[in-house]
């Protein structure tokens, strides 16, 4: 996985209920876009993450096409 500032993760519920969730890449922390992250959800709480397989990236470039 590979993510760089202002990306968006997409953390899908993990149990029956709960819903996604979207966090924002405001520091990337590994070498060449590697994990770990620092990132900001949107109720405002940051928090440090090296995303799992219910993880997806939304790359910034291509939200603005």
């Amino acid at each position: 996985m590979q993510a760089s500032v202002g990306d968006k993760l997409l953390v899908h519920g993990r149990t029956v209920g709960q819903s996604d969730r979207i966090a924002e890449v405001i520091e990337v922390l590994g070498e060449g876009g590697a994990p770990p992250y620092r990132v900001r959800f949107e109720d405002g709480h940051e928090t440090l993450m090296s995303p799992g397989p219910d993880t997806v990236v939304r790359h910034h470039a291509a939200e603005e096409e």
